[in-house]
């Protein structure tokens, strides 16, 4: 006994209590929550375990009768002799989340008492309740996150896929009744034009998700209306009134009106209409008893949206909007001053009389006859159009007409804004205008009076035009009253659609189904019908599915399409032709796209040759790719240096076609080759080869070119040839014979440093036939140094010097004609050096019909670093050509004896 005692001190003293423990498990899974001591016990006749929960007992084993586990735990007795007492929760739910209490004794002392926290881990679900936003009004998006435990969640807010709110992390204090928690966030921000048609998403962390969830939405734009409140009177005080209630440019169409007078809320009921402009308009009217219209006061019209938190609200006081009290009110004031204004009107009524017969025959001149404005009867986007006002009467060259759109003035924008120039310029809504005035005319009906035909031509823009009207403001010249003011009805802007052609596809996993699709775009207003019809089997005419936006994009345009769907086997035949019509208010008569089979446009490519060596045979091919039915056709035609037309008689024989080949689901491929034998021959030598290529699908043949150019180096002197002319002239001469096609060249002199220069070139035959290509360079040294080069860093020849006139110099230096002077051989670099007597004229006759004058550089040679003689003239001519890998420079240099008996 004392041993026992003994070893039970020692397990007191040994033992180590475990921290509180936190588990977490999925919904309706088992969870274990561990309680175990380090130094298992001697023996288990005096040990005792209990768990308790919410004061409860659900567990216990020991030295009394009550040896139990509730339903839905368990455990593992055969443990406990090595220390393990751990309880498992089976199936766990939602209301046995909590903490759990172990406790362990062995005879009458504790030896470990713990805690185990048990969680439930539920993912939450997301949802937007309104995606309805006020455009350019400050808005607030809810996401709300359900059924979540536990309570802690992150919230973030993405817009195309960028993060536009970061993560903010919430905790739930709200529970359902099932034990879960629902928390909500809200994204505030101000919504833009550009917001249409974006993406946005709600992105949520939390510890029972493996991933971000996300919810992607796109917003819904309300249109606040205007709203403007009117009474109908009636002749009677005892009578009704009915109050109107204006309700215009609002979307989306369901809206609410209630009624007010004196706070207190008045019923009404009345449909809406759609507008030109795509938004909604209402007119709400409210009848006010006899008692209701005595009570007078404050009365209210008050428009809800739908997820918009704040009102729409307008109001009036009925004393200013009933005529009855508008009349008392005033017959009460006129009361009080009748007998003051019946005095006045005494005098002033002798006054007006005599003044009146006065001004009657002026007065008479000055009557004008003001017509309504005629608008043009079909508005089109994009096309000119004219809006006219009449003014007849006896002093209309005294007339003025002012043009307003809606309440801002119109000027003539003709003249900084062209008719095929962008209209809308930046920085405004400005387009283009245009005011004309015709008269003073002769009046058909009275040849004393005169007309004035006032009129305003405008490029219709739907963003600038759309829902607007025109004003005209009549007026003399010379006073600021306006006499008439005329306004226009309203007027829709047109826009036809611009209708593609039918797109063949396979409708999904389906293969014996073929969908067609045609799509309407930029048309205006939306209203448009698509129509299909069918022939050419026993097939009736088709049903569509029309599939419109409901929105116009930023322009103001709409865009539709309209599918339907086929047997596949019918349109294969080839025999079924399937056309849709489509009917729009802009179009005078229906747009019609047809088909005929299940037909594929086919893909050529570009030719490509195998080999480009003269003499040798080429091969030529080109691919067709993508193409239904299989049947094409190719032909190979001479392509001649400047033909177009007539090529159809020049067939190449021996083209041959690889294929069709099947390379996809209906779809072929094929090859088409061509073996040529190459040639050197001029007339070949620009020309080339034209690949046609015909199939059922195409209206016009596809057509690829290839061009046979041969490329050959031209023949280039060993030096440059120079003429010295009395003047001290040098014209510098280069002649390249043969080559294909014309080389460049670019000379240049000076002497440590070169400059460019400007020269002459002609081109032609020789005797031989082989092309020439002559380049001729005048200069002549000068004193100064003159820089001055034109935009390509030239030298401007008018500014560095003069002009030669001498038609001769530029063709051939040699030409008979000239006669040279001063005769002797050069001694350096085998330059043949002639003094030549030539015309040097005046700038004032270089543009005389028949001379053609080449140009004189000045160039200048400076001194050397210690000034004690000029560096030597270097002249020097630069020839590039695509046969050449780099480029051939030809340097012509002064000799040093010239350079010494210059200085």
């Amino acid at each position: 006994m004392q041993c026992k005692v003994l070893l039970c001190l020692y397990f007191l003293t040994i033992i180590k209590h475990v921290s509180p423990t936190e588990v977490w498990v999925r919904p309706h899974t088992s969870a274990l929550l561990p309680c175990s001591i380090s130094v298992p016990p001697v023996g288990d006749s005096l040990l005792g375990i209990s768990w308790t929960f919410n004061g409860s007992h659900i567990a216990s084993f020991g030295t009394t009768d009550d040896n139990h586990v509730d339903k839905g735990f368990s455990w593992d007795t055969s443990l406990f002799v090595n220390g393990t007492f751990s309880l498992t929760v089976l199936n766990a739910t939602l209301d046995q989340q909590g903490v759990y209490e172990c406790q362990v004794r062995y005879n009458v002392s504790e030896l470990h008492s713990s805690n185990v926290t048990l969680d439930i881990k539920v993912p939450p679900t997301l949802s937007i309740p309104s995606t309805m936003v006020v455009l350019d009004v400050k808005s607030e998006l809810q996401c709300i996150a359900e059924g979540f435990s536990p309570p802690l969640v992150y919230f973030s807010w993405t817009r195309a896929g960028e993060v536009v709110q970061l993560e903010q992390a919430v905790t739930a204090v709200d529970h359902t009744p099932e034990g879960t928690y629902w928390a909500v966030n809200v994204l505030k921000f101000i919504p833009l034009v550009d917001d249409q048609n974006v993406i946005y998403g709600c992105v949520v962390t939390h510890a029972a998700l493996d991933k971000l969830l996300s919810l992607e939405f796109q917003l819904s734009f309300v249109y606040l209306p205007t709203v403007t409140l009117s009474a109908m009177p009636l002749p009677s005080r005892d009578s009704p009134l009915t109050l109107s209630c204006d309700i215009e440019g609002f979307y989306p169409e369901d809206v609410s009106v209630s009624w007010l007078q004196n706070g207190t809320e008045l019923p009404a009921p009345l449909l809406s209409e759609s507008g030109p402009d795509g938004t909604f308009r209402t007119r709400r009217y409210y009848t006010l008893s006899p008692e209701q219209r005595e009570l007078a006061g404050e009365v209210e019209c008050v428009v809800h949206l739908p997820s918009i938190t704040e009102p729409v609200v307008t109001s009036a006081a009925l004393a200013d909007i009933d005529p009855i009290i508008e009349t008392q009110t005033a017959l009460t004031k006129s009361a009080k001053a009748s007998v003051s204004l019946m005095c006045i009107s005494l005098v002033l009524v002798f006054l007006l009389c005599f003044g009146f017969s006065w001004r009657r025959r002026d007065e008479k001149q000055k009557f004008l006859n003001v017509s309504g404005i005629i608008l043009p009867p079909r508005v089109i986007v994009g096309q000119k159009g004219r809006v006219t006002i009449s003014v007849e009467g006896r002093r209309v060259d005294r007339v003025q007409t002012t043009w307003f759109l809606n309440d801002t003035p119109i000027s003539d924008t003709s003249h900084t804004v062209s008719e095929k120039c962008p209209l809308l310029l930046s920085g405004g809504d400005v387009g283009y205008y245009k005011l004309h005035t015709q008269g003073p005319l002769h009046s058909t009906g009275d040849s004393s009076k005169q007309r004035l035909l006032s009129s305003l031509s405008f490029i219709p823009l739907i963003s600038i035009h759309k829902g607007a009207v025109f004003k005209c403001q009549v007026s003399y010249v010379g006073k600021d009253q306006v006499v008439v003011e005329r306004v226009s009805d309203k007027f829709t802007i047109l826009a036809p659609p611009k209708v593609s052609e039918i797109q063949l596809t396979e409708a999904g996993d389906d293969s014996s189904v073929v969908t067609l699709t045609t799509q309407a775009l930029c048309f205006h207003p939306d209203i448009i019908t698509f129509r299909w019809f069918c022939q050419g089997g026993e097939l009736s005419p088709v049903a569509s599915q029309a599939l419109s936006a409901p929105r116009p994009d930023t322009q103001g345009f709409f865009s539709a399409m309209s599918q339907c769907k086929l047997p596949r086997a019918e349109l294969e035949h080839g025999g079924t032709k399937v056309w849709v019509s489509v009917h729009h208010i802009a179009l005078k008569h229906p747009i019609t796209r047809e088909t005929r089979g299940f037909i594929k446009r086919p893909n050529v490519s570009e030719i490509i040759t195998s080999a480009s060596f003269p003499g040798q045979y080429l091969t030529l091919g080109c691919d067709m790719t993508g193409f239904y039915p299989p049947g094409i056709s190719v032909t190979w035609l001479h392509l001649r240096e400047g033909e177009v037309d007539d090529r159809e008689e020049e067939v190449i024989e021996g083209g041959e076609v690889w294929g069709p080949l099947l390379s996809g689901p209906s779809t072929y491929r094929a090859n088409a080759t061509l073996r040529k034998r190459g040639t050197n021959e001029e007339k070949e030598s620009t020309g080339g080869v034209v690949c046609r290529v015909e199939h059922c699908s195409l209206e016009e043949p596809i057509e690829r070119q290839w061009r046979n150019i041969l490329i050959a180096a031209p023949s280039i002197p060993s030096s440059l040839t120079v003429h010295w002319t009395s003047e001290g002239v040098g014209v510098f001469n280069l002649l390249l014979t043969g080559g294909n096609p014309k080389a460049k060249v670019l000379w240049a002199a000076g002497g440590t440093t070169l400059i460019p220069l400007v020269s002459n070139e002609t081109g032609g035959k020789g005797v031989d036939g082989q092309r020439e290509f002559r380049s001729v360079c005048a200069l002549e040294r000068s004193t100064c140094w003159l820089s001055q080069t034109d935009e390509n860093g030239q030298m401007d020849s008018r500014k560095n010097g003069h002009t030669l006139k001498t038609k001769a110099a530029v063709a051939d230096p040699e030409t008979e004609g000239i006669e040279y002077i001063d005769e002797r051989d050069g001694e350096n670099n085998n330059v043949e050096r002639k003094v030549t007597q030539m015309e040097v004229e005046d700038e004032s006759r270089e543009e005389e019909e028949g001379v053609e004058t080449l140009h004189i550089n000045r160039v200048n040679v400076r001194k050397g670093p210690r000034g004690e003689e000029r560096a030597r003239l270097r002249v020097s001519v630069e020839i590039t050509h695509p046969a050449l890998k780099l480029p051939v420079h030809r340097t012509w240099t002064e000799p040093k004896e010239e350079v010494s008996s210059s200085l």
